[in-house]
């Protein structure tokens, strides 16, 4: 079964809807990569950058969102806190 590219993980109209997936995840994945290798207050502002963003998208979609997810999302959200604390 093929899986559909231009379907989306939250179905809505907002700015981010227009965002291509694969754009949002290396950047991600860039944010993360450079917080852990820098290390220190900058690797830090880094991943807590990015906890932040975790975070707003997080309380945005908390509603849309069943029990399971919620759960799963505030599990990374905590694990990448705790990664922050631990880059300082």
């Amino acid at each position: 079964m093929a899986r559909d590219s231009k379907r989306t993980l939250v179905p809505g109209s907002g700015p981010l809807a227009k965002v291509p997936a694969p754009a949002v995840f290396l950047l991600v994945l860039a944010l993360f990569g450079a917080g852990v290798w820098l290390k220190g207050p900058l690797g830090a502002s880094l991943l807590g950058l990015l906890a932040l963003g975790v975070a707003t998208l997080l309380a945005v979609t908390w509603r849309t969102l069943p029990p399971a997810a919620r759960v799963l999302r505030v599990l990374v959200l905590a694990a990448l806190v705790l990664v922050t604390a631990s880059v300082l």
